[in-house]
């Protein structure tokens, strides 16, 4: 084939990329595109590299393609505490300071590895708060693991690896944190393990924050080594969408070739000792810079991979890039139309804000208890978001969206026994609530309990039938149909691990 026509076709094939997965391939990258496709075209059953290219630019692909295409574009190496002045950043002053906040009080936290690959990042943090959290036990603590590639998450799944993954790591990790197997291999202990939740996701094409995919509410998103896939229009609506995903003081920690002021806007920079990390804050800016967190606590034998300091923080507030500020908002007639405009510009404090709640007399409006507690959720205030979903059910208590509501904020706050009657209520008032059969099916997941598990998932599955594939599912958060199924073919796949 004549260069002219290869290098038309890798433009084409460039931009099917970055339409349909949200990866990025200049010309400058072309020959890391051709080495993933290499691979993709045996996969695919082709023996030559022109034809599968051909095959692929023909037809819109299927799902199923493009997780293939995922699994050989995409790079996987990582190891356990990979950055360790990223961790250092966080075990010695982001995760102190919020466990003296919460001491005592609604002891939970929430952290999200976007982009987790084979699972050592998800599983490090993990490590790391079980050895800074002596009462583990008493807190609630949410990690959530996502990634594109099908291939990394069955992997990470699993939870076995070798040598590799643990390259400059201390010799308490394998000893105290992973099981041996005969082969030499190493398996993380089921202590660990059950931290860790797996999801498959595209940050491009996905919806979150969400309560549904538990992708909101976040203190520490990871997002490493994935932004440099993206477009700069896609940068700026991962990044936007992973801020309103983060509570307020949240963290998003980032590679260091990504920490660039200029990709993330509408952070503040923070600087460590060989780490920067960047702050959601909605106050207004100031020239003063924080204050560094003193721990009044000693962390349990974390000195031997995280040196114990207090290094000195600057900060420098950024000002939006034009065009980059938070959205617009047109304030509606009503306080509903209001709050919604709020809440779907991620301003989950101000739809709050908003007359909402005083406007609620007489019979409640649905849809003001739902804004009013997806709102609270979103911010961490649980006991609030709670009190408006009891409000909704006294005020209707055969609205099968309220029990569902009240059993996801539930599940959040850690109450998985009340969530479970929530659920259950909400089936009983309508049994084609495709979502309230899927949080079923991960709570009976939870407790390892696979044949009530795949029960409620084939419940999901039927329910699912009804819809076409874009259709958004109700009370989700804006899941489609389609993405559902996906998810729970994907959770089949990793029950059948060996």
């Amino acid at each position: 084939m004549p260069n002219q026509v290869w290098e038309a076709q890798w433009s084409r094939l460039s931009d099917f990329i970055a339409e349909t997965m949200g990866l990025h391939f200049p010309p400058a990258r072309w020959d890391d595109m051709k080495r993933g496709l290499a691979g993709a075209t045996q996969e695919f059953g082709f023996d030559d590299v022109a034809a599968c290219v051909g095959w692929l630019l023909s037809a819109p692909p299927t799902k199923a393609q493009l997780r293939v295409l995922a699994g050989h574009l995409t790079i996987g190496e990582t190891y356990f505490f990979r950055n360790k002045q990223a961790f250092e950043a966080l075990a010695g002053n982001v995760l102190p300071a919020l466990i003296h906040a919460r001491q005592g009080g609604e002891q939970r936290l929430r952290m999200w590895s976007a982009a987790c690959s084979g699972g050592e990042e998800p599983y490090s943090l993990a490590i790391l708060l079980h050895r800074m959290l002596p009462d583990l036990r008493d807190w609630r603590v949410t990690i959530t693991a996502t990634d594109i590639n099908a291939r990394f998450l069955h992997k990470a799944v699993a939870g076995t690896y070798g040598e590799w993954s643990f390259r400059d790591a201390p010799a308490w990790l394998k000893q105290n944190y992973f099981d041996r197997s005969a082969d030499g291999r190493y398996t993380v202990i089921p202590e660990i393990r059950k931290l860790v939740n797996f999801a498959h996701q595209n940050l491009v094409e996905d919806v979150y924050p969400s309560l549904t995919t538990d992708t909101n509410a976040m203190d520490v998103i990871f997002c490493r080594n994935v932004l440099m896939y993206f477009t700069p229009p896609q940068m700026r609506k991962v990044i936007g969408n992973l801020r309103r995903a983060l509570v307020e003081g949240g963290w998003l920690v980032v590679s260091p070739g990504e920490a660039s002021e200029a990709l993330i806007p509408q952070f503040v920079t923070v600087n460590f000792r060989g780490a920067i990390l960047f702050q959601k804050s909605d106050a207004s800016p100031s020239t003063e810079p924080p204050v560094p967190y003193e721990p009044g606590f000693i962390v349990p034998a974390i000195e031997e991979l995280l040196p114990w300091t207090s290094p000195a923080i600057t900060a420098d507030l950024m000002a939006a890039a034009p065009g980059e500020g938070p959205a617009v908002v047109n304030t509606a007639p009503g306080p509903v139309d209001a709050a919604q405009s709020l809440y779907q510009a991620g301003l989950y404090k101000e739809a709050v804000d908003t007359p909402l709640a005083e406007s609620a007399e007489g019979p409640l409006e649905p849809a003001a208890a739902s804004l009013l507690a997806c709102s609270l959720a979103n911010q961490g205030r649980l006991v609030d978001a709670l009190e408006w979903c009891d409000r909704w059910i006294t005020a209707d208590k055969l609205d099968p969206a309220a029990h569902y509501l009240r059993a996801v904020v539930l599940l959040e706050h850690g109450d998985p026994e009340q969530a479970r009657a929530s659920l259950r209520r909400a089936i009983y008032l309508d049994h084609g609530f495709v979502v309230a059969h899927f949080a079923l099916g991960n709570l009976a997941r939870s407790r390892r309990n696979a044949g009530e598990a795949n029960k409620h998932f084939a419940n999901a599955l039927d329910c699912l039938r009804r819809y076409r594939p874009d259709d958004l599912l109700p009370e989700s958060g804006g899941l489609t149909a389609g993405r559902l199924t996906e998810t729970l073919a994907s959770i089949t796949d990793h029950e059948n691990l060996p």
